[in-house]
């Protein structure tokens, strides 16, 4: 690896204000973040803990928002310091938020409402509605009830922004029917929509006939991922089971007989009824074994990771390529007199006196992989967050996270252009939110402006 030339900040500004980058709208955008990186990562640039609160219910963080008390308040991690966007009114239980996904407009498509350009939180309530909400005011912006014959309780994407899964918790059986084998016909159930307008796709279920001991199932760009308790994961397309499996289209908002009843397809109490049923086992596209149930898929050419379907192989991850299930392997080093010299590899245990990683992410727009690493020093755990260079994976910058880290705890750390958050789940569900902003360089003379600042009377609050 060669040394990198650091970029000259102040000759980027010059560049962009001389419209240099003006045939292209990318490129400014690519600019500035460019800019932004290397502020990110220059030497005299800190990250302050700005904000600490704690909850006792879940904390969410979604592009610059930090959700509360079930999604009903919302706080702006934006400005200098956290400010509250907007709070709904209090609820029942039963109407509780239970899970959500940020919306953002799609580029090129007109849409019927200029509301429907701004960011929305697509939420689903504790009894079965979904709703579409404003993301900066709460208010609610559309409405579709589910169902009545279970019990739907995650959100997911199907296809990023564009098609969400809702998935039902799942159909355990009641105590008699576990006693004398009696098998569940439906484990769980899967309503998919396109987003904006919402638009029904189909209602699938998931039953124990067809596929056998199913321990979860999900969808992910258009394939059907169904997963059980040996580690076994098949993939299915989810367009072949539409075709071949739906029993009547169903639109909403449009009356429909169902059962011998009739009512209007999303409104209560008819709600959406299961249109895809599945009879015989659809045509397998794939199919592994992994520890947990652990598979990822992606690179060009398609190659997919997962961990070796043994318990002392937890934390080993294997590439392998889709087409023909090819490990990657290390290729031996052969010398000048044609002896194959193999290499060796050190494998670490995860002792707690040394440092290891807990989480490792990728910041897409400023290009840098983001590392947790922990050191435990005596009963206290120590974090740190380290930005690497993706391409040569060179350490840029190192912030050391102030408050302790406990590894038996659940732990989400978000890196964000300048904001570093940390979301903790302590026992008796205890949640903590830790927030970091980049400040550079403030110095004693950023104090003495403050004081002087104090004494003219010019000092603001937000």
């Amino acid at each position: 690896m060669g040394p990198t030339r650091k970029p000259n900040v102040c000759h980027r500004l010059s560049r962009r204000a001389l419209g240099f980058f003006s045939r292209d709208a990318g490129v400014v955008q690519r600019t500035n973040l460019g800019i932004l990186r290397v502020l990110v990562c220059q030497e005299s640039t800190k990250f302050k803990n700005v904000w600490t609160t704690h909850s006792k219910s879940p904390i969410a963080y979604e592009r610059g928002r930090i959700y509360f008390d079930n999604y009903r308040c919302c706080i702006s991690s934006v400005a200098s310091q956290p400010r509250r966007l907007y709070e709904m009114p209090k609820c029942s239980k039963s109407e509780k938020i239970e899970d959500a996904l940020l919306w953002e407009c799609p580029v090129g498509e007109m849409l019927a409402s200029p509301s429907d350009y701004k960011s929305s939180l697509i939420a689903l309530t504790a009894h079965n509605w979904l709703l579409r909400i404003s993301a900066t005011t709460g208010k609610v912006l559309e409405k579709i009830y589910l169902a009545s014959y279970c019990k739907f309780r995650y959100l997911s994407w199907d296809t990023p922004q564009e098609v969400i899964a809702v998935k039902s918790a799942q159909n355990k059986g009641s105590a008699l029917a576990r006693q004398t084998g009696i098998q569940q016909p439906v484990l769980l159930y899967l309503a998919v929509f396109h987003v904006l307008p919402f638009s029904l796709i189909g209602i699938l279920e998931i039953s124990k006939k067809i596929f056998g001991n199913v321990t979860d199932a999900t969808l992910s760009h258009g394939i059907l991922i169904v997963m059980y308790s040996s580690g076994l994961v098949r993939l299915y397309s989810f367009q072949a089971i539409t075709e071949q499996f739906m029993q009547q289209k169903l639109d909403l908002g449009c009356a429909c007989r169902w059962g011998g009843t009739t009512g209007t397809v999303g409104e209560a109490p008819f709600g959406i009824p299961c249109n895809i049923k599945i009879t015989d086992m659809p045509p397998l596209l794939f199919e592994v074994s992994s520890l947990e149930n652990a598979f990822q898929i992606g690179g060009h050419p398609w190659h997919y990771i997962i961990t070796p379907n043994k318990k002392k192989q937890k934390g080993v991850f294997h590439i392998c390529a889709l087409k023909d299930n090819s490990l990657k392997e290390n290729l031996p080093t052969i010398t000048a007199s044609g002896r194959v010299v193999k290499k060796s590899f050190n494998l670490l245990d995860d002792d707690p006196e040394q440092e290891t990683f807990k989480i490792v992410d990728y910041e897409d727009e400023l290009d840098l992989l983001s590392v947790v690493a922990v050191t435990q020093i005596d009963a206290e755990g120590k974090a740190h967050l380290d930005f690497h260079c993706n391409e040569y994976g060179t350490l840029l910058k190192s912030i050391p996270l102030e408050e302790s880290w406990d590894v038996t705890y659940s732990h989400e750390v978000y890196f964000d252009r300048d904001l570093v958050l940390h979301i903790e789940q302590k026992p008796s569900r205890v949640f903590s939110c830790y927030v970091y902003q980049m400040v550079c360089d403030p110095g004693e003379e950023e104090e003495t402006t403050n004081r002087s600042s104090e004494k003219e009377g010019d000092n603001f609050k937000f």
